[in-house]
């Protein structure tokens, strides 16, 4: 099992293995593939060494991926919650920030239901 910027990634087909990377999708994994030149078909338990050290350093030079791409993300959503946009203010309120419809649904993001009072008998 290869492992690339400390994960490791199934015996797959190239093209989905590089997947499990956060930040790498189908597309970015396939222009990976293509600078490399290792083909999407190969599996991943079939690459050499050198094979996993270019697809390794291309990722380092050209992507943000895991650790550093989550961390920009939550900085970017603590400056929005810091000025005070409305996109922040709903972060900050545990709202959906994208114009989704609140007053039914929302359930993931609101979490349960809050009773109003005792039930009548």
């Amino acid at each position: 099992m290869p492992r690339i910027i400390g994960i490791d990634l199934p015996n797959k087909r190239m093209e989905i293995a590089l997947t499990y990377i956060y930040g790498v999708g189908r597309a970015t994994a396939a222009h990976i593939l293509k600078e490399t030149g290792v083909s999407p078909d190969k599996r991943a338990n079939e690459l050499t060494d050198e094979e996993v050290n270019s697809i390794t350093s291309l990722i380092q030079e050209r992507y943000q991926v895991e650790g550093d791409l989550r961390r920009m993300q939550v900085s970017n959503i603590k400056r929005l919650m810091s000025i005070n946009t409305y996109t922040g203010l709903r972060h900050k309120k545990n709202l959906p920030a994208r114009g989704q419809r609140t007053r039914t649904n929302a359930r993931t993001r609101k979490g349960p239901k809050k009773g109003i009072g005792g039930r009548k008998r």
